[in-house]
């Protein structure tokens, strides 16, 4: 089957405002940010977001921050994006705070087909008791906290319930993939992206080198194609538009 769109914005036609989106990348690092460009032309909004952070104040997902389009996050960093803070404390934006390996987890478990499991992480702490605030009013007051959590003990250890997640859509960028959806992430630009994946389930995917399938040598695929039903081929020029979070140099 030949999953290839033509363009982004046609892979992003039907993700209407409302919907849950898993976002890959980490920082700026293996963002789809050619994407997420065509969901803010395409004017969606009211949307719940799935993502380690949001980006920066003007590249990826801070682009939607700051137009506005984004009612929840589910994010295990703040961050760099003062935007993100800004809209958090001031009650414009509910903001669910998930710690960074239980929220990986959570998305591997919603494309795993695994309803919830137990991990030790967070015991002991608001994570499990509740309590966290996740929306506050304009005045400062928390409106929306974080509800407890179920735990119980296996072999003299305590340990919390948390729930899979799994979104409408899941966007992500591959290095390199083929028509049929088999993915290939480069070095660090892996991070999210194969969870997102496997959590949306319509999965959009931009890559930056298109190859026809068997090409790729099956051992090397990170994402199998059956976790990918929409396919981007980038132009070089979005290829090689890759912002860097913070560049530090020497003297």
């Amino acid at each position: 089957m030949d999953k290839v769109f033509g363009s982004a914005a046609e892979a992003v036609a039907d993700v209407g405002s409302g919907r849950t989106l898993a976002v890959g990348g980490f920082g700026l690092c293996g963002i789809p940010s050619t994407l997420i460009e065509a969901l803010l032309e395409a004017g969606v909004d009211d949307l719940e977001l799935v993502s380690n952070n949001a980006g920066v104040d003007d590249w990826g997902l801070g682009r939607l921050l700051a137009a506005g389009r984004l009612r929840r996050i589910i994010a295990s960093y703040v961050g760099e994006n003062k935007e993100f803070a800004r809209q958090y404390l001031a009650g414009e934006l509910e903001v669910e705070l998930t710690p960074q390996g239980t929220l990986a987890e959570r998305m591997r478990a919603g494309g795993s087909g695994i309803p919830a499991f137990f991990t030790a992480t967070g015991m002991g702490t608001q994570v499990a008791s509740g309590g966290l605030p996740w929306r506050y009013d304009r005045s400062g007051n928390v409106v929306v906290a974080s509800p407890p959590k179920q735990t119980q003990e296996f072999d003299g250890t305590e340990y919390l319930l948390e729930r899979a997640i799994t979104a409408d859509f899941g966007l992500v960028r591959a290095w390199k993939g083929d028509r049929h959806g088999n993915l290939v992430y480069r070095d660090s630009a892996r991070n999210f992206n194969p969870l997102a994946a496997m959590s949306g389930r319509v999965t959009i995917a931009e890559v930056e080198h298109l190859v026809e399938p068997g090409e790729i040598d099956p051992n090397q695929v990170h994402t199998p194609g059956v976790f990918v039903q929409r396919v981007v081929l980038l132009t070089p020029e979005q290829a090689a538009t890759k912002r860097i979070e913070k560049r530090t140099v020497r003297a």
